[in-house]
């Protein structure tokens, strides 16, 4: 699948990856200020943003995604960073892929199944896309009236921003949503799955420095999950993250701007 993408800067290549609801739009500050070291590209990931739509949606084809966005970039080896949905991409990537490369950044998310919060989990997001489903963007005149819509099943400022980021106006001045929200419904429980390492523990991925980002009020990395990483990622550190929830882009952006760096040996 082709898509979208923006472009920043110059120096050695690092794409970034957007989590669930994101898109480019959300990582534009943070590769604005990576720009002096690195040609950032941000690509909006399938069904999300202005990128095609698809009633697949899995780590699989969005790690093929990625691949193709790399061979049209002409890209051999690159920096590699995602959050949350776009963590795992990057993960399922660099196992496909590891010869190409160069440092991994992974933002608050484990590539496996924490089962003490994943129905808490499942739900939640579960009723995030009903509730985006539940409106009718044509029938809106403001994004304000559609805030408040939002209000009483989304309670959460940041995640109603970040939905709300995805209402746009199109022909004949009517609202729209850029996201699929059908197709993230459809393959909610395939989002929310382990990527796929089972070789992995005895064959692990070496070769290039990786960080995991883990925020201070965030249960979406776990000890336990540490553990079975290190077997994955040998060479992986783990930073935690003061004062941050699960969208530490938007809580502590310098902080994931200083992990990213630490990739290169700049800090």
């Amino acid at each position: 699948m082709k898509l979208f993408y923006r472009e920043f800067g110059s120096g050695p290549p690092l794409i970034i990856l957007h989590g669930l609801y994101g898109s480019s739009d959300n990582w534009v500050t943070i590769a604005k200020k990576l720009a002096d070291s690195f040609t950032v590209y941000l690509p909006d990931q399938r069904n999300h943003g202005q990128s095609p739509h698809s009633p697949v949606h899995d780590y699989n084809a969005m790690s093929d995604d990625l691949f193709e966005l790399a061979c049209v970039l002409r890209l051999r080896k690159f920096y590699l960073a995602g959050h949350s949905m776009g963590g795992k991409t990057a993960i399922a990537f660099a196992d496909k892929w590891p010869e190409m490369i160069n440092g991994l950044a992974v933002v608050d998310i484990s590539p496996f199944t924490n089962e003490n919060n994943k129905l808490s989990v499942y739900t939640r997001h579960l009723t995030i896309i009903k509730t985006i489903l539940s409106i009718d963007p044509a029938a809106i005149t403001s994004r304000g009236e559609a805030e408040k819509l939002l209000m009483d099943r989304i309670p959460s400022e940041k995640i109603r921003g970040l939905i709300l980021k995805n209402l746009q106006r199109g022909a004949g001045n009517i609202f729209t949503w850029r996201l699929n929200a059908e197709a993230l419904l459809a393959n909610l429980e395939k989002i929310m799955e382990a990527v796929d390492l089972k070789n992995r523990f005895t064959d692990p991925i070496t070769g290039f420095p990786v960080i995991f980002l883990k925020g201070s009020s965030s249960n979406y990395l776990t000890a336990t999950d540490v553990e079975d990483i290190r077997k994955v990622f040998p060479a992986s550190e783990f930073i935690v993250v003061n004062g941050s929830g699960h969208w530490i882009n938007a809580d502590q952006p310098e902080e994931v701007i200083s992990g990213i760096r630490k990739l290169r040996g700049d800090n």
